[in-house]
């Protein structure tokens, strides 16, 4: 997808600020759309599908970490978090929530674009070269919905994630590093322990509805793989 063909929802209560913002972006070849109010996010998000948020912690109506949560319970579009505020507690909070990134004011418009191009790079690297493929599970990346002999699952972002990157490759083991890698865009701090509970939360969807054999094992000392039943 080329520049031209990315969105990017600005999400500022200053006209000043936003207005700088846009102009960056369309001379760097984005196409942009500006709120100015909190509630209003949501709903359009839902309905326009942007490629980046740049989202402004203090807003008007909802403020952005409760806006960055909401949008974390149905899409993984990135999320730049934009803030006055510099305090450590805001920064780890604004990644912890689901923010792919964080910036502080005052800012240089030029920094913003080279973190939008960079997030732009590290989320196309991460994109599979093909399509999982499994006669028991499917997956719709798109709408991020996966369903197993036809049966929709109800899972969170990061256990779509998970489910996604085992299918793709059948019998290959992952590590528990390297599932961590796969499932989160930040650097939060996560333990051996959060990787066990996702995938003991995604085995028990699972075997709702195939119950006849375990596709989801472990291997001892080392991590889990996909094994495509016979």
């Amino acid at each position: 997808m080329t520049a031209s063909q990315r969105t990017v929802l600005v999400v500022e209560d200053e006209a000043r600020i936003a207005g700088l913002l846009q102009d960056y972006l369309h001379n760097n070849g984005y196409k942009s759309h500006w709120i100015d109010q909190g509630e209003e996010v949501i709903n359009w998000v839902r309905h326009h599908n942007p490629d980046i948020i740049l989202l402004d912690l203090m807003l008007p109506g909802k403020d952005g970490i409760t806006i960055c949560q909401e949008v974390r319970s149905f899409s993984d579009v990135p999320i730049i978090m934009v803030t006055a505020r510099v305090e450590e507690i805001d920064r780890v909070l604004g990644l912890e929530i689901g923010a792919n990134d964080y910036i502080c004011k005052p800012f240089s418009p030029r920094e913003v674009m080279a973190r939008i191009k960079a997030l732009f790079r590290t989320l196309a690297s991460r994109q599979p070269t093909y399509q999982p493929a499994s006669r028991v599970i499917e997956l719709d990346v798109e709408r991020m919905q996966a369903t197993v002999c036809g049966n929709a699952l109800d899972l969170t972002l990061v256990e779509f994630r998970l489910l996604q990157t085992l299918v793709s490759q059948p019998g290959r083991i992952f590590s528990r590093t390297q599932l961590m890698d796969n499932l989160y865009d930040d650097n939060r701090v996560v333990t051996d322990r959060t990787i066990d509970s996702h995938v003991k939360n995604l085995r028990k969807k699972i075997v709702e509805h195939h119950s006849d054999q375990e596709i989801i094992k472990s291997v001892y000392g080392v991590g889990y793989k996909f094994e495509e039943p016979g």
